[in-house]
Formats: C-alpha cells, structure tokens, sequence
C-alpha cells in the first residue's frame, strides 16, 4: 500500500515537471542538414569554436572519415600539432584552468545532442536555439548573457560572424496574477554587425548541429540502413511462414 501510495505521488508530478520543461524560452526546431557537406563544415566549426574549451572523448579524427573527409584533409584542416589522426577529439585546455576562467568545467559535447532532448523538443533543437540566442551582457563575468540558459557561463564563441545584439524586454502585468508585471522578452536589437548576415550564421549554426547530432551516434545511418534490411527480411520470413503453415494444414481443412 505504502508503495502504491508513493507511485501515485511520483505520476501525479510528472506533468508538473514536463510543463517545468517546456515553460522556458521556446526553442525554434532546427532545420535537417544531414548531407556531407553540410557535416563537414559542422566539423569544421566544431575544430575552430568548440574544441578550444570542450572536449569529444568519444570521437576519433579519423571517425570523420565517414562524412567525407579524407586523412590527409583532417591533417591539413583539423587537427592541432599535437593530435593524431587516430586520437580522441580532446581538449588541450585544463579542467582547473578552465574552471578558474568559467566557473565550471565545459562539459564533454560527444552525445550532447541526444542529452538535451526533452519534452520541449530534440537535442537539435536545444542546440540550435541555444547556440543562436546569445546577447551581450555586461552584468556577466563573461559580458554574455543566453535566452535559453539565463547567467550561462560560457561566453559567444561565434559573436564575429554573427555579431553584437542585446536582448530588449517590457514589463507587461501578468495575466495570471493581477498586480504583478513580467519582464518579457521582445526581441535582439543589434550593435554590432558580424562577419556573416543572420541567414548565413543560421545555416552556419544549423551544420554545426548537424555534426553534433551525426557525433552523438555516428552510426545512425547505418543502423537506419540496417533497420529496413532485417524489417524486409522479417516481412518476408513471415510470408514463408504463412504459406508453409497453409500448406501443412490444407489436408487437415
């Protein structure tokens, strides 16, 4: 009964909690930029931006080879002096450094993109509205500040190709609470302009999501390729089946 009791409990939070997920900054879906192209420059992107303060443990260089790129453009194009095509996408920054500079260790990025999918959309998703929704914020360490993670610590690794903008609200009254005001979000107003227009930083920051959800499981492709093989080969064991067993019983009919 006493466990019966606490079942009960935990299911009648579970709403609660998926609408704690989903009542944050809205996240935009990200557009499909699978094609090898695209994943190149999403590896690309991840050498220059990302692999200065994170690490993908889980990756080897010569992994990218599946998208593409031949081993001596990895040599040529993204590997560090002391890197090895055979050797994991690591970090050449130290956890205590990194630490004392952020305030936290940058987390390991090698199946970020399934680890932020959640009721309120896919790990893509998350990444790709993240990664474009930095605003200048000169009450951050950092001096940036994020929509969907308010007082982020990591600071805009891209704000030259996308530029400066900062984040406008309103005060507008509460529609649930009559008195109370809520700072809205209404919008970026930009400073600076960067490097890239806001469309090609958003395909930008598309391919690079791309080639975060391709690291998190580089072998989705083939398990997909796999699936519809055994899903044929079962469809037509099974039509075998019928026809043998229509045929051992037809002298019993």
């Amino acid at each position: 009964m006493k466990f019966a009791k606490k079942l009960i409990a935990v299911l009648a939070l579970v709403p609660g909690l998926a609408f704690a997920a989903e009542g944050g900054f809205p996240l935009e879906p990200a557009p499909e930029r699978s094609d090898l192209a695209s994943l190149q420059n999403g590896a690309k992107l991840f050498v220059n931006h990302c692999l200065n303060c994170h690490s993908a443990s889980a990756m080897r260089y010569n992994r990218l080879r599946d998208i593409g790129l031949t081993e001596e453009q990895i040599k040529n194009n993204l590997l560090f002096s002391q890197d090895k095509v055979g050797g994991m996408m690591t970090t050449a920054m130290r956890p205590d450094d990194a630490k004392t500079w952020f305030g936290a260790v940058p987390p390991d990025l090698s199946v970020m993109a399934r680890a932020k999918a959640s009721p309120s959309g896919t790990g893509a998703d998350y990444l790709y509205t993240y990664l474009r929704t930095f605003y200048k914020d000169d009450a951050r360490p950092t001096g940036w500040n994020n929509m969907v993670v308010p007082n982020v610590a990591m600071p805009h690794v891209m704000w030259q190709e996308q530029g400066v903008r900062q984040a406008k609200f309103q005060d507008v009254p509460d529609p649930h609470e009559a008195g109370k005001t809520l700072h809205k979000f209404v919008g970026f107003e930009a400073v600076q302009p960067g490097t890239m227009t806001q469309q090609e930083f958003d395909t930008a920051t598309a391919d690079l999501v791309a080639y975060l959800v391709w690291m998190a499981e580089p072998a989705q492709d083939t398990r997909k390729k796999l699936g519809v093989i055994v899903l044929l080969f079962m469809t037509g064991f099974a039509f075998l089946a019928w026809l043998l067993n229509k045929s051992y019983w037809k002298e019993v009919k």
